[in-house]
């Protein structure tokens, strides 16, 4: 009884090797599993290529949004320094 109540209540998470982690395919036994960061499984090298290009695609779109933050952080720096150029003369 108590296994029939926490399986109806608890959602319980697929091991990483049962799935493909892009299409959900599920994975047979005797099938090729491709492999990307260690802990994704993917049912083919068509899936596993499509996972890749998608992280490429996210990492590249990062890198530019940071560069573009530290370029308007750098301008914004810049445009608040007050510089004060002179002689003071004190009698």
């Amino acid at each position: 009884m108590a296994s029939n109540y926490s399986s109806f209540f608890c959602y319980e998470e697929q091991h990483f090797l049962e799935s493909c982690s892009l299409c959900r395919k599920s994975l047979g036994l005797n099938s090729d599993i491709f492999m990307y960061r260690g802990d994704k499984a993917f049912c083919s090298k068509e899936c596993r290529e499509e996972q890749i290009e998608s992280d490429e695609a996210k990492e590249r779109s990062f890198r530019i949004s940071s560069r573009s933050l530290r370029k308007k952080t750098t301008e914004a720096a810049k445009e608040s320094t007050t510089v004060r150029t002179g002689t003071l003369v004190v009698a």
